[in-house]
């Protein structure tokens, strides 16, 4: 994997540390099937971690809306996972995970909470109350309410907020490197300690385009799930 700078005859010249250009299309041909796995195990974490993190967000959210009591101890306890350091947290799950994806996934999970705690609770607190009433005037139930009123009127707050923490998490996810599952970031760390500029930029340049694409996607999945919205724009 890693990527040895050592000039040779055959090799292009960009792989040279005399040259050590930005830009290395014989990199890019060679290496193509180390960046495609490197991509895949990025997307791969990246969006476990953030299904995981939604499967964990919403019943918190619903917690903090159904009790404002807890609402505090729910936001300050997803907010005082994101000031870990991510060098203390990993090693922290190692135990139980051991040197594994899951770990990536588990904490780069637990950082999202932040973000998606806040904004599917607000999402709900936005509804309005009239909107509630009327809907249980015409027999709707607890749970009906929550997912034929709400959500639907909830989900532009609730999917803004998932783009914020995709992005956040595409980001994150090579910090993974620190136990050998950082997908992208792998190859950025071994650009960075071989000081191989053509292999840091393209896995710097995939790092943004990857975020960009999946940011593309939740907005067009928004506006499949809102098409009310775009006629209120109208």
């Amino acid at each position: 994997m890693r990527v040895t700078l050592l000039a040779a005859a055959a090799e292009p010249s960009c792989y040279s540390r005399l040259t050590n250009e930005w830009i290395c299309g014989a990199y890019l041909v060679d290496r193509r099937g180390e960046l495609v796995d490197a991509t895949v195990e990025h997307v791969l974490i990246t969006v476990s971690a953030l299904v995981f993190a939604v499967v964990i967000a919403f019943p918190m959210a619903l917690l903090a809306r159904r009790y404002p009591r807890l609402e505090g101890g729910v936001l300050g306890l997803s907010t005082g996972l994101y000031t870990i350091p991510s060098l203390a947290l990993f090693p922290l799950l190692v135990p139980f995970t051991g040197l594994s994806p899951s770990t990536v996934v588990l904490g780069l999970g637990l950082y999202a909470l932040t973000i998606l705690v806040r904004s599917m609770l607000e999402g709900l607190k936005a509804v309005p109350a009239d909107v509630r009433e009327s809907a249980l005037g015409l027999g709707y139930g607890a749970g009906k309410l929550l997912w034929r009123i709400e959500l639907p009127l909830a989900l532009p707050v609730i999917m803004a907020g998932l783009r914020v923490a995709t992005v956040s998490t595409v980001a994150l996810t090579t910090i993974g490197t620190l136990v050998s599952f950082g997908g992208l970031g792998d190859l950025i760390r071994d650009g960075v300690e071989t000081n191989f500029r053509a292999e840091l930029l393209a896995a710097a340049v995939l790092c943004v385009v990857l975020a960009v694409l999946l940011d593309a996607l939740l907005v067009l999945a928004q506006r499949a799930m809102t098409p009310w919205t775009r006629g209120v724009r109208a």
